[in-house]
């Protein structure tokens, strides 16, 4: 009896629990054919299948049947006979239901939705297509309030599949625990499409007899691995902000572009991340792909977290960096390197085409301290609950006790006992004995303040309209390259800055100082409904940060120097009558307290396009803003407040480089006045202040344009110094700290120079100068512990301008001739400093002040006599500002000290203290972070409770303990917090 079976039986059995009626008559056939067809070459395959439909049938095919001694092997009859189409028919129906048995038990094996194996291991679990879900997922259901309580409905929602339908022969009757995984995260966060894309669920059809189920299962691996990687793809999503390998300049060999390109995307790699099996990917990929896949690497599925990802070692990056790309923009044929190719597509940022090849999302994983108040209680979750079973059980639901005593021993176990002094007070009713610094640095360093932040949102209007800015009234803090336009051709500008709309952050201070405001009106006896107009005098400072370099935080490259642009409300008057009548004015000028930021950028202030890019915006608003009138509602009437603007809290160097002026070391020594270095040496006293913001823009067109004709040398003289377009409008004045600085450095080198008796030998090596330098500081850190420093600072300056240093200096110099004019020398100066360092010199230096004159004039004989040797010909910026300008100034504007910029220089380690403590750690939202907490510093309203707070202390006052418990770290709004004090 011949039988005809299909091929496919030839690749594997059916397993031992199918019971077939047929299937011992026919196990014996099975096995022989395993083995022949097999062993067919496909010519012989393919004569075989045409005889076989021709009716003729091959020797292998004939019957067969055991041998008398029992063995399997089979014997073959003779070819000639031929079968009964009864018994024909019925082989082959046994045949074809022994295949759809096999084909139903592979089925058995493979998951409904997603078509993959089983998996063996941790996540081996399966589950029935149909029925009712299981206890965790009802659960979860529950919790989000959905219907479903069956996997079919279940399905058919986070899927698109209607598995009710199904058939056990066509469809198989479990998925995996993936699938499970992915319905859960869909009904906990985003939709499903995220983590599984419908592209990828599998199609079921009929057995066949080229079934790949049953026929190709290698192939069907490969399949699967391939859908597998075009999820991950999908996963990743990154074809926008990734480059592609074809954009590399070079054809490398395919290994090594495989080596520089993520496994999962195929893109060049982008802020590339190892993980533990010393797989590298992009980081976002990696970190989208664990979240959604699970926690293995995508490519050895070797057990991997976020936490594990480290940066590849430095000489792969460097060979990455290294690498040549073509730009994508469609007009540009450059060829750029991978480092440079973020400053290139700046250019590009109309274009489409171009893509910004590193991750600015996937940052570490933060700080909890340093995240939102939903962010902490969304991460602490599985503790808090944990926290309250233990309370519920062991302390009768008291929670508040357990996480205060676990805070007083985690202290304790840190030794830091006066945090648990004053926790251990609170929690037994005493009162907390917080400073008041400490209280508001409390509320500063939290995100609880932010109610505080949100009343900087006050409806006005400016009349007549400013130009080229919005009327808006509720900005907040906005991209400090908002309102530049760009173009191809414009410098690209790598920084980042964040910075506020000047005229809502006026509004903002004006009505924190509303109570103020107010009050001085009653203490003038001035009706409080006047409505104006006000005159405000606003105080500006820009200053340069040096090094703040922080590692941390993902995002582009940016120069680790930074830029800050503060002002101070100084005065404020009101017209009345015939005369203004001031109603504030601020007490301590220089204080960080009172010095508001407006502008923060991660740039170098000696980058004179990037610094004219970020500030131009803001000067655009101001210039606006000097024109008009603003109309803002205080106390419930509708007032009018009038700005003026006053640009002095800037050192040298950065007004020479807003006004357009040459560097410091120019022939040209003074930003007030046109005098060369030599005519101030000449001239040490008599001098007046000539230049101007006005003047330098004509003399910038005069040097611009060259409309005599004149050479380079002539053309400097006609423009004494000016040689770049003057972009922010500075007074003439000098700033009190940086001429303390500037001094003090001179006379630093004047005691270097007496040490070596320079007056007698001018022309020492430069050995023995360094030596005489090194004899002063070990003397100094001696005699008065001054430890030596590479840079002038402020400390160091105040320390150093003493008699008792001069004292000091004299025991290293044998001459008493030169101890007496060195003692002079500093007594003068002595005399001379309070003029421009204090805030009112008529009222707290009146003797000083008309002694000035006679003072500069008795010191710039000494320098031109005593001291000729150094001063001949020469003589240093601040000094000469100090002998010349000073008495004019101080006429003009009755201070110095009051307008200079200290208070934004202290405001520079408050940059630094709410960066590393307060800021979130990522380069794109650190600024903005920063630029809240300093403004909510700077806020006279929290200062008002901090000086009650201070004011009941020092009465003998005690927090009420109740209270105390129930708001334990002072928290909530200060006024609840006042009413609940009591003796």
């Amino acid at each position: 009896m011949a039988v005809s079976l299909p091929p496919t039986l030839g690749l594997s059995s059916a397993p031992d629990e199918i019971q077939h009626p047929h299937i011992k008559f026919s196990e014996w056939k099975f096995k022989l054919f395993r083995v022949r067809s097999l062993e067919k070459a496909p010519e012989e395959a393919h004569t075989e299948k045409k005889e076989s439909s021709e009716g003729k049938l091959p020797l292998e095919q004939s019957p067969a049947v055991l041998d008398k001694a029992g063995d399997e092997e089979p014997a073959s009859t003779q070819p000639a006979l031929k079968p009964h189409p009864k018994f024909l028919r019925k082989s082959h129906d046994d045949g074809k239901a022994r295949d759809k048995a096999i084909h139903q038990a592979n089925l058995r094996h493979l998951c409904r939705i997603c078509g993959n194996s089983f998996k063996s291991g941790e996540h081996s679990r399966r589950y029935p297509v149909h029925g009712p879900v299981d206890g965790k997922t009802q659960v979860l259901l529950r919790k989000k309030e959905k219907r479903a309580t069956s996997w079919p409905d279940l399905i058919a929602k986070v899927f698109r599949i209607d598995v009710k339908a199904d058939v056990d022969s066509i469809h198989p009757t479990e998925f995996c625990h993936n699938c499970w995984s992915i319905m859960h995260r869909k009904f906990s966060s985003a939709p499903c499409e995220v983590y599984f894309p419908r592209k990828a669920t599998m199609e079921w059809h009929p057995h066949t007899p080229s079934c790949d189920i049953c026929h190709l299962p290698r192939k069907k691996r490969v399949q699967a691995r391939t859908s597998s990687k075009e999820v991950m793809k999908q996963i990743a999503n990154c074809s926008k902000i990734h480059l592609s390998t074809k954009l590399l300049a070079v054809d490398f060999p395919a290994h090594f572009v495989q080596s520089i390109s993520c496994q999962i995307c195929e893109h060049i790699l982008a802020d590339p991340v190892e993980t533990t099996c010393k797989h590298v990917f992009c980081r976002i990929c990696i970190l989208r792909c664990l979240k959604v896949m699970g926690s293995y690497c995508p490519s050895c599925r070797y057990p991997c977290f976020p936490t594990d990802l480290e940066s590849p070692v430095k000489s792969f990056l460097s060979i990455l960096n290294s690498l040549v790309v073509k730009c994508p923009a469609q007009e540009c044929n450059e060829e750029v390197t991978l480092e440079k190719y973020n400053h290139h597509v700046a250019s590009h940022k109309d274009s489409k085409e171009t893509f910004v090849h590193i991750n600015k999302g996937g940052r570490p994983r933060q700080h909890l301290l340093s995240l939102t108040r939903r962010a902490q209680k969304h991460r602490l979750r599985e503790l808090k609950l944990q926290v309250k079973a233990f309370a519920d059980k062991e302390e009768g639901g008291d929670v508040k006790s357990v996480c205060l005593t676990l805070f007083l021993l985690a202290l304790r176990a840190r030794n830091e006992h006066r945090q648990a002094d004053e926790l251990e007070a609170i929690m037994q009713g005493r009162g907390s004995g917080l400073q008041p610094a400490v209280c508001l640095a409390i509320r500063i360093n939290t995100f609880l303040s932010c109610s505080q932040y949100q009343r900087c949102y006050h409806p006005f209007e400016w009349q007549p309209p400013l130009k080229n800015v919005s009327s808006s009234t509720d900005v907040g803090i906005i991209d400090g390259l908002s309102g530049l336009s760009s173009s191809v051709d414009d410098y690209p500008v790598d920084t980042i800055a964040k910075r506020f709309r000047y005229d809502s952050a006026l509004v903002s201070a004006l009505m924190d100082m509303e109570e103020d405001i107010l009050e001085g009106m009653k203490a003038q006896d001035l009706d409080d409904y006047l409505n104006g107009p006000f005159t405000v005098v606003v105080k500006e400072s820009c200053d340069g940060m040096g090094d703040v370099s922080e590692k941390h935080g993902s995002g582009p490259a940016v120069p680790e120097k930074a830029v800050r642009f503060s002002f101070t409300v100084m005065k404020i008057t009101i017209a009345h009558g015939s005369q203004d009548v001031k109603v504030f004015e601020e007490a301590k000028p220089n204080s960080e307290l009172c010095c508001k930021p407006l502008c923060l950028m991660l740039a170098d202030e000696s980058d004179h396009e990037t610094l004219t890019a970020i500030l131009s915006p803001l000067i655009a608003e101001r210039e606006a803003m000097k024109s008009s009138e603003l109309m803002l509602e205080m106390g419930g009437i509708l007032r009018t407040f009038k700005f003026i603007f006053r640009g002095t809290g800037y050192d040298e160097k950065l007004v020479r480089e807003v006004e357009g002026l040459e560097a410091s070391g120019s022939v040209y020594i003074c930003t007030l006045c046109d005098a060369t270095r030599l005519e101030a040496s000449q001239n040490l006293v008599f001098h007046s202040i000539t230049r101007s913001h006005a003047e330098n823009l004509e003399r910038y067109e005069v040097w611009r344009s060259n409309p005599y004709h004149e050479s380079v040398e002539e053309l400097r003289d006609r423009v004494k110094g000016v040689s770049a377009k003057p972009f922010i409008e500075t007074v003439p004045s000098i700033d009190a700290l940086h001429c303390d600085i500037g001094n003090a450095a001179e006379f630093y080198k004047i005691f270097q120079l007496e040490i070596g008796e320079v007056y007698r030998n001018p022309n020492a090596s430069k050995e023995e100068r360094k030596r005489w330098q090194a004899t002063l500081d070990k003397h100094l850190r001696k005699k008065m512990n001054l430890k030596p420093i590479m840079r002038m600072n402020g400390n160091f300056a105040r320390k150093l301008m003493t008699k008792e240093t001069v004292e000091a200096v004299c025991e290293l110099i044998p001459s008493e001739e030169r101890h007496e004019a060195l003692r002079e020398l500093m007594d003068l100066y002595l005399k001379m400093k309070p003029v421009w360092r204090s805030s009112c010199p008529a009222k707290e230096c009146p003797e000083s002040l008309c002694q000035y004159s006679f003072n500069s004039q008795r010191f710039a004989e000494l320098l031109s006599t005593k001291f000729k040797y150094r001063y001949e010909g020469k003589i240093t910026n601040y000094f000469h500002k100090t002998l010349a300008h000073v008495p004019e100034i101080i006429e003009r504007d009755g201070s110095i000290g009051a307008w200079a910029s200290e208070g934004n220089e202290s405001g520079n380690k408050l940059f630094r203290r709410f960066r590393k403590m307060n800021a979130r750690q990522s380069k794109c939202y650190e600024m903005e972070d920063v630029l809240k907490h300093h403004w909510l510093y700077t806020s006279k309203y929290l200062q008002k409770f901090m000086n009650a707070h201070n004011a009941l202390k020092n009465s003998g006052l005690t927090i009420n303990s109740q209270a105390s418990l129930e708001d334990p770290l002072g928290l909530e709004d200060s006024l609840e917090t006042q009413d609940s004090m009591e003796f």
